[in-house]
């Protein structure tokens, strides 16, 4: 399994990673801070044998919207101006039951292509599946805070973030591929 992340500027990245730590001293579970998982949004997963391909896939969307100046920008090519940074607002805290609890940005017009973007293209690759829970109309965005929680944990950790989240605003500056179980990247990208 692959991963398609993106990662924040250094002060959203510091306001998430205090979530995480917070939670962990109040939860006992360290199982973020243990596999070294930085704060993150996965817009894709994907099963494939063609990592080569995977990363050259990635690698030429991100290099085309470099070499992309405002006027091509204008034209509304979504896969020039999706493979960029941009701006994401948290505004929610959430769960997916029974372990794990994320704070939620708004699914704005820049994630959605994002998302638009990397399922068409990576669909592409063969012998490749894209994962349903991260396809457009189907993925809910969100950075995970903690995993593999206890009831009695994520009573605790809900304490935790009513207590220290507060909506903000933060930037997307680069994307990555990793893999998973330990969590660790294979390449990332600056986005211009």
């Amino acid at each position: 399994m692959y991963l398609i992340s993106i990662y924040f500027d250094e002060q959203t990245s510091a306001s998430l990673e205090k979530l995480i730590k917070r939670v962990a001293e109040a939860t006992d579970n360290t199982f973020m801070l243990d596999n070294q998982v930085p704060p993150h949004i996965t817009v894709a997963a994907v099963e494939t044998r063609r990592e080569d391909e995977l990363l050259d896939c990635i690698n030429q969307l991100v290099c085309e919207s470099r070499n992309d100046d405002e006027r091509v920008l204008a034209t509304r090519d979504m896969s020039k101006s999706a493979m960029r940074s941009g701006e994401l607002q948290w505004v929610s805290v959430g769960a997916f039951f029974p372990q794990v609890l994320f704070v939620q940005p708004v699914l704005n017009e820049y994630l959605h292509n994002l998302s638009v973007v990397l399922s068409e293209k990576l669909s592409e690759i063969e012998e490749t599946i894209v994962s349903p829970y991260y396809q457009p109309f189907g993925w809910l965005p969100h950075c995970t805070i903690a995993k593999q929680l206890t009831k009695e944990q994520m009573v605790e950790a809900f304490k935790v973030l009513q207590q220290h989240f507060v909506p903000m605003e933060g930037r997307v500056t680069r994307i990555g591929v990793a893999r998973t179980n330990p969590h660790r990247d294979i390449k990332v990208w600056e986005f211009k």
